[in-house]
């Protein structure tokens, strides 16, 4: 039997949410899928709470932080926008955020959408700004610019022939329409 540490089962308790939302974080089944025992699970973490609140971290490192730490490699604030649009509007596998926006009752994870998603405004908001936009107006645009992203996770889950059929310029019009004064 294999040992998994805490960040395997973090890592595992993310894409059961990915796939089935919050739900699918379930000790039982998840240590059956992994083959392990309950108790693999539990050595880590003293409650289901514990680990999707694992689970949420993760999501948080890798698809905020990390995502925010490799856009800020790239030099001005326009390549750093047009960097952003590209990583998160070709990205295909399953969305966590429309998973947990399923599940905005649930205290553990609306503090963590809510958490990320005024960092991900806040950074967005900041590019705009470093544009020359007006606060307010840059955070308007950066509210437009998460908008479309969820609209656009919303479509490669439900209609992905719809994403596949635009043409590569759909993302030169958004930004555009966002970054033009």
């Amino acid at each position: 039997m294999v040992r998994r540490s805490k960040d395997d089962w973090a890592a595992i308790a993310l894409r059961a949410l990915a796939e089935g939302g919050p739900s699918a974080v379930a000790v039982e089944p998840l240590a059956a899928a992994a083959g392990a025992t309950k108790g693999s699970v539990y050595w880590h973490f003293p409650t289901r709470d514990a680990l999707l609140a694992a689970a949420l971290e993760l999501w948080e490192r890798e698809q905020t932080d990390g995502v925010i730490a490799a856009i800020e490699r790239e030099g001005s604030p326009r390549a750093k926008l047009t960097a952003l649009f590209v990583s998160v509007l070709e990205t295909r596998g399953p969305h966590v955020e429309l998973a947990l926006l399923t599940a905005a009752d649930d205290p553990v994870v609306a503090a963590a959408v809510e958490r990320v998603t005024e960092r991900r405004l806040d950074y967005v908001a900041a590019l705009f700004r470093e544009l020359g936009f007006a606060a307010a107006q840059a955070r308007n645009r950066a509210a437009l610019a998460y908008s479309i992203y969820l609209g656009h996770a919303q479509l490669v889950r439900s209609t992905p022939h719809t994403v596949d059929a635009l043409p590569k310029s759909y993302l030169d019009e958004a930004m555009r329409m966002l970054a033009h004064p």
